[in-house]
């Protein structure tokens, strides 16, 4: 193996792993700040850090007449709607469930595209997706209420509702990616994240005092990640096939699982493991070989 595609390759497991860690990083923060504080200050810090680099960036940003609604409505869906139901949804659940829910997403879209762009879909890909829908309501109802979900239910649900606007953010930025990079979208997304979380934030009630603890994961989360993860997933498709880039987003909810097993302590029930053992497997029913979104479209959910 060259040099280069070695270095792509450790590149795209980092950026992973930083994805996978966002999950206990936002259940860190939001223990301690009110939800809309901790996700507008993350966002400012991610539109700093790509304000430095915004020379470069602005090189490959050619505006293209009517894509202000597309850009648009992606931001809409992903930061805005997104982290407004996801950073709610860890207060009530544990971050490795959260992270297992994320595992649907490739299921969600296909089921999507089925509807809205007339894409067909085999009988295993639905019965792989009724299979995942089943392995989540029952690791959902299955375990018992804990200390990192104190209801795992709502928590699940509102997790749930945050795959379901990532899915309407995949399939614009799957039109979107033919015409800018995914790293200038992201920093768009950012720059209209932290507007619209700034007067959700603002009415929010500021604690006291924060801890280092909270101050590090909230600038781990808007720099390391945001910046960190996306810089490494592009430096890679420059080394190696997009669809093998994108293979790597499958480590996603195994990473986060094991990364809060090990950082926050989170425990599953037996009977949870059995459930994720079936979502693993509906997922699996679900695959094409031939998938209809395109693999340069970076991946939705980021924690």
């Amino acid at each position: 193996m060259e040099t280069s595609t070695l270095r792509a390759h450790m590149a795209l497991l980092l950026a992973m792993v930083l994805w996978g860690s966002s999950f206990i990083a936002l259940k860190v923060a939001v223990n301690e700040m009110a939800p809309m504080i901790v996700v507008f200050l993350r966002m400012s810090i991610g539109t700093t850090a790509f304000l430095v680099v915004w020379p470069w960036l602005r090189q490959d940003f050619k505006y293209q007449a009517g894509d202000w609604k597309f850009l648009m409505g992606m931001a809409f869906f992903e930061p805005c709607l997104y982290f407004l139901f996801e950073s709610q949804a860890l207060i009530y659940t544990s971050a490795g469930q959260a992270g297992m829910i994320t595992a649907m997403l490739p299921l969600m879209v296909a089921v999507t595209a089925f509807f809205f762009l007339g894409e067909r879909n085999t009988l295993k890909q639905w019965t792989g997706f009724m299979i995942a829908v089943v392995g989540v309501v029952w690791m959902s109802v299955t375990g018992e209420n804990s200390l990192q979900a104190p209801n795992a239910i709502l928590g699940n649900f509102l997790e749930f509702l945050a795959m379901c606007t990532a899915v309407g953010y995949t399939l614009l930025v799957k039109h979107l990616t033919k015409r800018y990079s995914a790293f200038l979208l992201t920093a768009l997304q950012s720059f209209c994240g932290a507007i619209f979380f700034f007067p959700l934030a603002f009415v929010s009630e500021w604690p006291e005092q924060v801890s280092l603890a909270s101050v590090g994961t909230i600038v781990y989360l808007g720099l390391v990640v945001t910046l960190g993860a996306y810089g490494l997933y592009n430096y890679s498709l420059t080394h190696v096939k997009a669809s093998t880039a994108a293979g790597y987003a499958n480590l996603l909810p195994a990473l986060s699982l094991i990364f809060s097993m090990l950082l926050l302590g989170e425990r599953l029930e037996t009977t949870q493991w059995v459930a994720v053992g079936v979502i693993f497997f509906g997922v699996y029913l679900s695959q094409e070989r031939k998938p209809k979104i395109p693999k340069e479209v970076p991946p939705a959910v980021t924690g």
